[in-house]
């Protein structure tokens, strides 16, 4: 049975539709309704989608405060200022880190890096880390992923006689930090024209404006690129606009250039860079570099991306690899007991939202089983740990609650918290946490409806198999890389025939294979299809083979080489007897 409801979208201008087909010569209508709902709805835009250009970045001086920060930065180079970059200790953060404080070395600075332990610092622009940054002289700090609301903070690195630039993406306040220039296209005063970069790509555009202050082009930060998108992947911003860009342009240096660690980190994890994608960052990339911070010294990573040498480059990625191991463990056996105690927590009348707290659980992992425990019961989540009698936490939410705004309805029980709609970190008094539960629970209750809290299987476009030909693949592939309000298009065909009964496959069995085709049309028509761990979905398609009654599928498409043959394979995302 399936635990989805299936909704297929719809376009507001169905027109739109029929026009981009025409421009597109004739280019099959469920891929023209796929690029109008992705907000593609001329020639043009298709060109832009289609063919993303660095040329199409937006001039970084549109940004808020740019002028003032390439200003104060290119001065520090020029008369060799003693920098400091602050960063954080998440794959953004890091990222970004090993982004600038290599620029600022190439271009002859002297620049070090300071990373707050997850622990011992806690997230964001703290006193520890600007008087590290004092203790050696350092007169600028540049803050990146974090300080948009460091007031405190930027009056502190001042009374040190520090200067602050700070680089963040998060929400702003109504009020800034008073520090020399602030860069957040999420400020209220700020016109930039893209909303959605990551803490690193404000990083890369603040380094293309400190070029242009220093007499250089601009273009000299493309040799970063392969930084960002990782930074754009991992941090799950939208991918549509410059993080398309961005991020393609990325993906294309990665696979052709990549950097000596991060070649090294792909080797240990037996990745071929030269097959890299958005989904494979995000999956094997993303959680090494996280790893290092997660459990232990997140600068490890940033050295890695930045060290020119083999052998400590080698040891580098042995320990993140290391760590990931770890952490992994850690992971699994603290999702079997968030899990338990979660089913018990649900059964309880009127409880829609999931908040555990364990003095013992590390606060490194939480985030992860959060985000597990949001795909296993639908449900907003937070997970809570202690530290130095703190509780500390972190929250993950399905995409029809804002998170954030159920967090602000607490927010007189927390003693910090911020985020994004679907994603945040907290701290509140242990004694707090019951009346959190509760206060919690009331917020996403007021904010949904059982309506929202189904699971919804958004469909693109229904699709005849004949229309899955090699034209259509050819287009397809090119809607990549996919993220965040660019997802991989999902399509829908109904009444299908089940026409060779199925398997199941992989490790423990737990994948399901078979093949459909259209009514009467087995040869013409037929698509293998895979349903990777939908092992329990075999009895249904086994009925449909031997009754002979008709399938719907929901799937994606996907290259599968077997033998030497590439065919276009229909991966199910679920089905259901039609």
């Amino acid at each position: 049975m399936s635990k989805y409801r299936w909704i297929e979208r719809t376009v507001a201008a169905p027109e739109q539709v029929t026009q981009l087909q025409r421009d597109l010569n004739d280019l099959p209508e469920p891929l023209a309704k796929a690029l109008v709902l992705r907000g593609v709805d001329t020639f043009e835009a298709a060109r832009s989608y289609f063919r993303p250009k660095l040329a199409d970045l937006h001039d970084p001086f549109l940004m808020q405060d740019m002028d003032r920060a390439a200003d104060r930065v290119a001065r520090a180079i020029r008369d060799g200022e003693h920098i400091v970059v602050y960063g954080d200790y998440d794959v953004d953060g890091t990222t970004a880190t090993a982004l600038m404080t290599g620029f600022l070395r190439s271009e002859g600075a002297t620049a070090d890096f300071f990373i707050p332990d997850r622990i011992k610092h806690g997230y964001g622009l703290g006193q520890a880390g600007i008087d590290w940054a004092a203790e050696r002289g350092a007169t600028l700090i540049v803050a990146l992923d974090c300080g948009i609301t460091a007031h405190a903070e930027a009056n502190y690195a001042r009374s040190q006689g520090i200067d602050l630039v700070i680089c963040d993406h998060h929400k702003a306040e109504a009020t800034i930090p008073d520090a020399v220039a602030v860069l957040d296209p999420k400020r209220p005063d700020c016109s930039y024209p893209f909303k959605e970069l990551c803490g690193c790509g404000v990083g890369f555009k603040l380094i293309q404006a400190v070029m242009v202050a220093l007499g250089k082009p601009p273009e000299g930060a493309y040799e970063h690129l392969g930084l960002v998108a990782i930074a754009t992947a991992s941090d799950i911003v939208p991918l549509y606009g410059e993080n398309r860009i961005l991020m393609r342009e990325g993906l294309e240096a990665l696979r052709l250039r990549p950097r000596l660690g991060l070649r090294t980190l792909a080797e240990q994890a037996n990745l071929d860079l030269r097959t890299l994608t958005s989904t494979k960052i995000v999956f094997t990339i993303g959680p090494r570099i996280n790893a290092a911070g997660r459990l232990g010294d997140a600068g490890r990573a940033v050295e890695l991306m930045m060290t020119d040498d083999p052998l400590r480059a080698h040891q580098l990625a042995t320990q993140l690899e290391a760590a990931n191991h770890k952490r992994r463990q850690i992971d699994y056996e603290t999702q079997e007991a968030a899990t338990t105690r979660a089913k018990a927590l649900l059964e309880k009348p009127d409880q829609i939202s999931v908040v555990l707290h364990d003095a013992q659980w590390h606060p490194g992992v939480i985030g992860i089983v959060a985000s597990r425990l949001v795909e296993r019961f639908h449900r907003p989540t937070v997970m809570l740990t202690t530290v130095d009698g703190v509780a500390k936490g972190s929250a993950r939410s399905i995409e029809t609650v804002n998170i954030y705004q159920a967090l602000t309805a607490c927010s007189d029980l927390l003693t910090q918290f911020g985020g994004h709609d679907y994603a945040a970190g907290m701290t509140l008094p242990v004694e707090n946490i019951p009346a959190f539960q509760q206060r919690f629970n009331e917020a996403v209750q007021d904010a949904t409806s059982e309506e929202h809290l189904a699971r919804i299987l958004h469909i693109d476009a229904t699709v005849p198999l004949p229309t899955i030909d090699q034209r259509f693949w050819a287009v397809l592939k090119q809607f990549a890389p996919h993220g965040p309000q660019n997802m991989t298009p999902v399509f829908q065909a109904t009444n299908l025939e089940v026409v060779r009964a199925p398997k199941l496959v992989g490790k423990d069995q737990r994948h399901l294979r078979f093949t459909v085709a259209e009514p009467g049309k087995t040869r013409q028509t037929a698509k293998e299809v895979i349903g990777f761990n939908m092992s329990r979905h075999h009895d249904t398609v086994a009925a449909s083979h031997r009754q002979g009654r008709p399938l719907d599928l929901a799937f994606t498409c996907q290259e599968n080489t077997w033998n030497g043959r590439t065919t276009v394979q229909l991966r199910a995302k679920d089905l259901r007897l039609s």
